[in-house]
């Protein structure tokens, strides 16, 4: 019962792989595997005889994409289109990882898988149209979308405030911005167990198909989680002189894409259908600075 993942080289991907625990999972990374080669990747469907498709991989440099375009979505939506159209020529399902970034930002209250997606940026718009073609070619599908992604492996906000923080007395971050952090083992234990149920069910193998939202438990800004990594950071340690973190706004640090100020993701659905409940991001963030502190 092989779980095929690829995108094994980022943050999700590598935790998946590590947190696989006696799985028959195999974890291509970009370099093992081109997306973006509908030969290939039927071809490796076939060779692993994949019975379940998990795609970690994606375009994430939200900036970048605003100059690289044709990158952006060759990534996030038409190498998506591929897997979906290998999929379900395949006979076999999709767990796809989206973003909040699909939402402008506007509401004021947390974004239900539901609601109209209006991205502000190429990669939001990107990311959105990855979702629209898997819902065109293959019922048998899970968007997952999650937010504000941050572990132990690869780059991401947390991993660059630590750096930050050895080298700056203070450090001025963005603090009128709202969304909640996602560790991003947590994620690959949700994905993991999604993967065992469908894998294990008797008879016809299903699952309650759709999009979801899976983040941590509570909401922050951006300042908010830089001081609660820097805390962390220096309570283990690994800081000799932690930075005073103090907020600005938005218009202070421009970016060449807009962020959405609310981010917040409704998981309501993700209870009820999948019976899956958010874990603390503050736990995460814990096991990360922990992993970095002993290695």
């Amino acid at each position: 019962m092989t779980i095929l993942v690829v995108g094994a080289g980022g943050q999700v991907g590598r935790e998946l792989v590590l947190r696989s625990h006696g799985r028959e999972l195999i974890g291509l990374d970009r370099q093992a595997l081109d997306i973006t080669d509908h030969d290939a990747v039927e071809h490796a469907m076939h060779e692993y005889e994949a019975e379940l498709v998990i795609n970690a991989a994606a375009y994430t440099s939200v900036d970048h994409a605003e100059t690289n375009v044709e990158q952006a979505f060759a990534v996030n939506r038409d190498a998506v289109e591929i897997l979906a159209c290998a999929s379900a020529q395949a006979g076999i399902p999709l767990f796809h990882l989206s973003t909040d970034y699909v939402f402008d930002g506007s509401s004021s209250t947390p974004y239900a898988p539901g609601d109209p997606a209006s991205p502000l940026g190429v990669y939001g718009r990107s990311k959105w149209a990855g979702e629209q073609a898997i819902r065109a070619l293959l019922p048998s599908h899970l968007i997952l979308r999650v937010s504000w992604v941050f572990g132990a492996h690869g780059n991401n906000f947390v991993k660059t405030i630590v750096r930050l923080a050895r080298e700056r007395r203070e450090l001025r971050i963005v603090g009128d911005q709202y969304g909640a952090p996602t560790h991003a083992g947590a994620i690959a234990e949700v994905l993991l167990s999604l993967a065992d149920r469908y894998l294990r069910a008797p008879g016809n193998r299903s699952l309650p198909w759709g999009t979801y939202h899976y983040t941590g438990s509570t909401v922050t800004t951006w300042c908010g989680l830089a001081q609660a990594t820097v805390a962390q950071a220096a309570a283990r340690g690994m800081l000799d002189h932690p930075p005073t973190v103090r907020p600005i706004t938005t218009a202070d640090y421009p970016l060449p894409a807009a962020r959405p100020k609310n981010s917040a993701l409704d998981m309501q659905m993700t209870r009820n259908l999948l019976g899956l409940e958010p874990r603390p991001w503050q736990e995460g963030l814990a096991e990360v600075l922990n992993h970095w502190a002993e290695n």
